[in-house]
Order: structure tokens, then sequence, then C-alpha cells
């Protein structure tokens, strides 16, 4: 073919120029998530990221209380240390006349014990009479931990906790922060009692919240996009539930799991009661939740990104849980905000009937209950209420202002707004 018969090239006219230069600069414009717009919108809001700094530095606190230079939470001294306000006097770890500790000092008896323990150690393996050395070993170290200084001081460490108090003596040795909070009516520092029930107090919020989340999101989420027969089955059933006391649900529960013989059984599967006890709290607050998300999923249900997710072959559950269950997040959110306390304060009432968290474990809830009993006419001793309420109410505003800052930040309407 010539090139006479070429047809003649064509110069882009002004539309298709103006098209060119529109798709050439939307090259350069990146998408937005939902997390990253409501991340974005969550730092403009001083309240909220105050809260949360709050929050991750409480978290923390109680995470690693173990590892910071407390007094014992359980350490009683009736006779010199009752009732003390606020001080910074010097105290010695494991300083009183009556644990007996070699020198006075925790380390001082930590050496004494180790060098026990290991001379006990030899003379087992070097005992001929020994017919199975190996499994008296392990009877001796089962009996020599519960002779381990630590168990006077701290109750029932865990592994982690008994491993994070050895590398707090490593570190700081018998010092100890003073009495900055006072004592309380046994002679126990109210400092160390806070730290240790604030990490009580959150372990039950956050767990038995977990609970809720899971089973009230699916059981809401699934009842309002099906609709129909399947809704008003899965809601009667919520209304039924609703008509039970389950405070005489919980004291059965709890009463039933502590009995000899259950709960047992139950440690020798490695579970504890205060175990079953958070999962109790959580399965009795999610009714409430699961009519919260089902009332959002009605609304959502006939949008247009659903039937979208419907056209393109999406599966029910893939509907509920990719596409529904997103949207609703602001709402569960801030529910979580106000369950999380909730929850830490029926805590607190059933610590009070002595079914939650017993002596000598502590909760910000059970010092509350004990400063409520200290208040006196005759002398008003204002830190055993002030402190661990304060630790309490700080606690439950930095979860408001923070859920009402995930609000605004999660809502999708507010989407890519200033």
């Amino acid at each position: 073919m010539s090139e006479s018969s070429l047809p003649p090239s064509r110069s882009p006219g002004p539309d298709e120029a103006t098209l060119a230069k529109i798709l050439q600069e939307s090259r350069k414009i990146r998408g937005v998530s939902l997390w990253q717009d409501a991340w974005r919108r969550l730092r403009c809001n001083r309240p909220a990221m105050c809260s949360l700094v709050f929050l991750i530095v409480l978290m923390l606190a109680a995470i690693f209380t173990p590892l910071l230079p407390l007094q014992s939470p359980l350490d009683k001294d009736l006779n010199n240390r009752r009732f003390l306000p606020p001080n910074t006097q010097t105290v010695v770890l494991g300083g009183r006349d009556g644990l007996k500790f070699k020198d006075g000092r925790l380390t001082s008896q930590l050496a004494h014990y180790q060098a026990e323990v290991a001379e006990q150690r030899a003379a087992i393996l070097a005992d001929p009479d020994v017919s199975n050395r190996t499994q008296e070993l392990a009877k001796f170290d089962a009996r020599s931990r519960l002779d381990h200084p630590f168990n006077q001081l701290w109750n029932d460490l865990g592994p982690v906790a008994f491993t994070m108090c050895r590398i707090r003596v490593a570190i700081f040795g018998d010092w100890t922060i003073p009495s900055l909070f006072g004592t309380d009516k046994l002679g126990r520092d109210l400092l160390a009692r806070v730290f240790w029930g604030s990490r009580v107090s959150l372990v039950v919020g956050i767990v038995a919240t977990i609970v809720s989340l899971v089973i009230g999101v699916s059981y809401g989420a699934i009842a309002g996009y099906f609709g129909g027969v399947t809704d008003a089955i899965m809601m009667r059933i919520v209304d039924m539930l609703y008509s039970i006391p389950f405070i005489f649900v919980v004291i059965f529960l709890v009463t039933f799991l502590s009995e000899d013989s259950v709960k047992s059984r139950l440690e020798y599967y490695g579970i504890h009661q205060i175990t079953i006890f958070y999962i109790i709290i959580g399965a009795i607050y999610w009714l409430t939740m699961s009519r919260v998300v089902r009332g959002q999923v009605l609304s959502l249900r006939h949008e247009q990104f659903v039937e979208a997710a419907r056209t393109i072959g999406a599966s029910p559950m893939r509907i509920v849980f990719r596409h529904l269950v997103p949207n609703t997040l602001g709402v569960v959110i801030v529910y979580l905000t106000l369950t999380i306390p909730s929850v830490m304060l029926f805590e607190a009432f059933l610590s009070f009937l002595g079914l939650g968290v017993a002596p000598p474990d502590v909760s910000l809830g059970l010092l509350l209950n004990d400063g409520v009993e200290a208040l006196s006419i005759v002398k008003l001793f204002w830190w055993v209420v002030a402190f661990p309420g304060a630790a309490l109410a700080l606690t439950l505003f930095a979860l408001n202002f923070l859920g009402d800052g995930l609000r605004d930040a999660l809502d999708p309407k507010m989407k890519n707004r200033s």
C-alpha cells in the first residue's frame, strides 16, 4: 500500500486532550481505604487520641505490672502499717518480721532458698536407694515450688508472671516504690493493689467483651440479613433470653463450677475458674449487641453495594461478614466502649457477693468495696476510696472519649470528609 493511500493523521480534539489530562492526573491520586481515612480523622480528634494514649499506657502498665518495683499486694502489716496515709517512707521487699525472711530481705531469702534446693537435689541424685531419680526430682520440684518465697508475696503467679517477678528482683532487688497511695485496713500497699487490680479488671472487661462481640455480632448480622422467618425466630429467642434473670443464672453457674469435683476436673484440663467466669459474663452481654447489629444490618441490606455483591455471586455469609459487618463497626465499637465498663462494674458487683474475683486476688471492684467498708464518720480514710475510684473513673472516661472518636472516624458516611 502506497503512502498516498494511508488515511491522514488526525490531531486530537480539545475534548480528547482534556480527557487525557484528566486521566493523567487521576493516575497520581491514590485511593484511601476506610481504615486509613478513619485513622486520619481519629488523629485530628485530640480527646480521643489522649484517651487512646492513656489506655495504651494503662494496658502496658497492667501487662508489665510484675516487672515494676511495687510492694507486695498481699503482704499484711496490721501492727505498723494499717491505714497509713500517702507517704514516701522506704519499704524493703520482704522486710516484715512475720515473713521470717533471712536478713529481712527477699533477695537474701531467695539465695538461701536456692542453696537449699540445690543441696537437696544433689542429695537425691547421690542417694543410691532412689530407683527412679527423674520421678523423684519431679516430685521434689513440685513440692519446692510451693515453698518458694514468691508465694508469700504474690498469689498464684503463672509462668509468665513468675518469670517477670524474677526479672524484677534481678533488676531492682529489694527496693520498692513507697506507699504513694497509702495503705488499707490490713496494712497492704494500695499502689500495688491498684496496679494488680487494674490488671485483673481489664482482663475481665476485655475477655468478656470479646466473647460478647463474637456472639452478638454474628447472631445479629445473620438475623438482620436473612430477615423473614429466620429473623423472627432468632429474635424471639433473644426475647426469651432477655426474660431470664441472668444474675441467678450466673450465681448458679459460678456456684456449680465452684464445687470441688467440678473445679478439680476443670483444673485437670488446665481451665481455671476465673476463665469460666470471664466467658460467663461475656455470654450474657451479647443480647443487646445482637439487637444493635441487627438494626444496622436491616438498614443496610438493600443498599447498592449489597446488591452488587449478590450480582457477582458472593455467598450470603461473605456478604454478611465481608460487606455488612464492616459497615456496622462504628456502632459496634461505640457499644463496646460502653460494654467494657459495664462488665467491669458487673464484676465488682459479683465480687462483692463473693462470686467473682475472690481474695487473695484483687480487682478494682474489690478495692472499691474495701474502701467503702473502711469509710467512717469518726475518721475519714479518703485514700482507700479516692485512688481506686480515680483509676476506674479515668478508665471509663477514656473509653467513652475514645468510643465517640471511633464512632465518628469509622462512620462510612463521613469517609473522605475533613
